[in-house]
């Protein structure tokens, strides 16, 4: 019998984590490209990525992308690597654009697109319809994959209707469930439910929870059919009591290890693009 294949999505360094907060957070290339290749070894096929720049502050630059793709794909082609357009801490089109415009060995494999606004604890993240589309179109220009962030049932709603509309395209649909933010959808069976019941039928998800809700959320995930994201961005504890700070490498290795547990197999980055349909390298 086949063993299912579980991918698993590392999300390194997010738009927050400092290394005030967490000494182990990746911030410049070198160090986003070096822990990158270390998550995959340890069994990460998806890395999603975002820019610091010289100040440690979230960037939209390009080079800087670019500087981070040439490092991991130099040495590890075959990683599906995700760009973010994420528009927390700008608003501007061409700022949250920019990276779709790397192309040639630099064109990143896909692309975060979030489907709608929401509050994080103490800050906004405005997704606007027209925001949406455009980012979703250019998407498309580019023949980048969306990497399709939701956080609760209502924007699945709004997945299916681009799709309908052709403004998504995508034979297999990758979406991100974030579960257990507040403002969001919490992590409960209810909400979780929700969201299922409105996914595509031909989707491939993966699961996340944020703060101490990660665990509960990778592996309610994984019981239910689908892979995970998992890594400081979301999480920058290994424990419930938050008494250890985590590292991206520890935290994929103990879901590694529970999906093996578990009698399932980790997708490669190969068998991962097989799954998402995306081009080999």
């Amino acid at each position: 019998m086949n063993r299912r294949k579980v991918i698993i999505n590392a999300c390194l360094t997010g738009m927050v984590p400092t290394k005030e907060l967490n000494p182990h957070t990746p911030i410049s290339p070198e160090e986003i490209i070096t822990c990158a290749l270390h998550c995959a070894d340890l069994g990460a096929s998806i890395i999603h990525l975002h820019a610091r720049g010289t100040d440690e502050k979230p960037t939209w630059k390009k080079e800087v992308y670019a500087e981070i793709i040439r490092g991991i794909r130099k040495v590890n082609p075959d990683l599906i690597l995700v760009v973010s357009t994420s528009g927390r801490n700008w608003s501007e089109f061409e700022k949250r654009s920019e990276c779709l415009e790397l192309d040639g060995d630099l064109k990143p494999d896909m692309a975060s697109l979030t489907l709608g606004s929401m509050n994080f604890i103490n800050q906004e993240s405005v997704n606007s319809p027209e925001m949406i589309e455009k980012l979703a179109l250019k998407m498309q220009e580019k023949n980048i994959k969306p990497e399709i962030e939701i956080f609760e049932p209502g924007m699945l709603h709004k997945a299916n209707y681009l799709i309908s509309r052709g403004i998504i395209k995508d034979e297999n649909p990758y979406f991100n469930i974030l579960l257990g933010s507040l403002g969001t959808a919490p992590l409960d069976a209810a909400s979780f439910t929700a969201v299922q019941y409105l996914l595509p039928e031909n989707a491939v998800w993966s699961v996340a929870g944020i703060g101490a809700y990660q665990l509960d959320a990778n592996v309610m995930g994984l019981s239910l059919g689908g892979g995970v994201r998992i890594g400081l961005e979301d999480n920058v504890y290994f424990d419930r009591e938050k008494q250890k700070l985590a590292s991206n490498e520890e935290l994929i290795g103990r879901i590694a290890g529970i999906i093996k547990t578990m009698g399932l197999e980790i997708a490669s980055p190969v068998e991962a693009r097989e799954m998402l349909n995306l081009a080999k390298k």
